[in-house]
């Protein structure tokens, strides 16, 4: 068992069906991505931190990408405009199911952008 798995076990958080369903397609995605803990919130990584899972104490997800706005593409729900943090928010395991493909591609476009330094 891992750090994320023991935050799993111990928080057992309201919507976590549709947490563990992000973290599936975000380490799916790309065989480079990791996950840990940080700041007492599960993290993904490669070549820095990529999000992280906020407000976890409610019935939805929603997931920080710290420098989302560095992310090259179109993500019809990526939210945000500012200079560097985007999110994206799911009302539940469906929603992450109907947006797999959406959430992977960011992933994947992650790793190209982080692996060109």
């Amino acid at each position: 068992m891992n750090d994320v798995d023991e935050w799993f076990a111990t928080k057992k958080p309201p919507a976590e069906a549709a947490l563990q369903r992000a973290r599936q397609v975000i380490l799916g995605a790309d065989a480079r991505m990791t996950e840990y803990m940080k700041y007492g919130s599960p993290q993904f990584a490669f070549g820095g931190d990529m999000a992280s899972f906020v407000q976890t104490g409610r019935k939805t997800v929603s997931l920080m990408f710290h420098r989302g706005g560095r992310i090259q593409g179109t993500f019809p729900h990526m939210e945000g405009t500012g200079r560097q943090v985007r999110f994206m928010r799911f009302a539940d395991a469906g929603e992450v199911d109907a947006r797999a493909e959406e959430l992977a591609e960011v992933v994947r476009a992650w790793c190209a952008f982080a692996e060109r330094g």
